[in-house]
């Protein structure tokens, strides 16, 4: 079997056992008398117990060492940014912590390139959703093609995290705002013990002014995973990735290097700034590897 046929093959494989998971979901969902979620985008894996799974895009469940979080968050006041279904958020309710979780308003507050239009935007998410879709773009029930930002806002971010939020009889309490605009007064908190970061910054225009918004309600660790330009030189620099057709980007637009990061941290006022480690895995159902640096900043 040749590269090609191999990888083809794994493409095949992979999105079948999706198919079968969310089928399996939908069905159990049904059983247990939930509400229709089928039309819902799945960000992360959750086990909600009673054989309800919920069929992510990623699934961080085995590989949740290669983040290093502190095996016990009893006591710890946890900030998690941009939850999406809310894995991480719920893995450090599970840990012991008092875990707030924010993320967008309203999916009009996606960060986008100077000039873009909203509906460019848009399209461009819905594009992105539809590569990890089950199912075609017309039998879909409603998340493709869908003009009101409140419904996509609601299948995309807010469906998934209240579903899983009620199931878990969670007390993870759910804020919302932009990175930029994040602060004490919105959360009802001031300060966290931990702030996680995952994904976030690669989706902002401006990727230092966000960092420091967060930065600020740290007081003890930061965690962030993101991608990391590889660069041959030493030397802190940003690589930009947005590339020169407009509309034609994956709200994608900076890669720091290590050193760019570190010492942006640094700056912000931690002590140290540790690349620890990576996290890999396989983006479903496509089969597309990844893998994401893990940077713990200390206070």
């Amino acid at each position: 079997m040749d590269a090609v046929t191999q990888e083809d093959f794994s493409y095949q494989s992979l999105r079948q056992e999706h198919l079968q998971m969310a089928e399996t979901f939908n069905r159990r969902a049904q059983e247990l008398g939930c509400e229709d979620v089928s039309d819902y985008f799945w960000y992360h894996t959750i086990d909600l117990g009673d054989g309800l799974i919920t069929p992510g895009t990623y699934d961080y469940r085995f590989n949740l060492d290669q983040f290093h979080f502190p095996e016990s968050m009893t006591g710890m006041r946890v900030l998690d940014v941009g939850s999406g279904t809310g894995f991480f958020a719920f893995e450090f309710e599970r840990r012991g912590a008092e875990v707030t979780s924010v993320d967008l308003p309203s999916m009009a507050n996606l960060d986008r390139f100077p000039g873009e239009t909203l509906e460019q935007t848009i399209r461009k998410v819905e594009e992105m959703m539809r590569e990890h879709a089950l199912y075609s773009a017309d039998q879909k029930k409603g998340i493709f093609g869908v003009e009101a930002l409140k419904e996509l806002h609601r299948t995309h971010l807010d469906g998934p995290f209240k579903f899983c939020h009620g199931r878990l009889k969670s007390k993870v309490a759910r804020c919302y705002s932009t990175i930029y605009e994040v602060s004490g007064e919105k959360l009802g908190q001031e300060d966290f013990d931990l702030v996680f970061i995952g994904d976030v910054l690669v989706h902002t225009i401006n990727p230092l002014q966000a960092l420091a918004a967060v930065a600020a309600l740290c007081r003890g660790t930061l965690v962030v995973s993101q991608v990391l330009a590889e660069t041959a030189e030493s030397r802190p620099m940003m690589l930009y990735v947005g590339g020169d057709q407009p509309g034609q980007d994956e709200v994608t637009w900076w890669w720091p290097n290590q050193e760019c990061f570190e010492q942006m941290l640094r700056k912000l006022g931690f002590r140290e700034a540790t690349l620890v480690g990576y996290h890999t895995g396989r983006v479903r159902p496509g089969g597309g590897a990844y893998k994401r640096a893990v940077i713990h900043a200390r206070r």
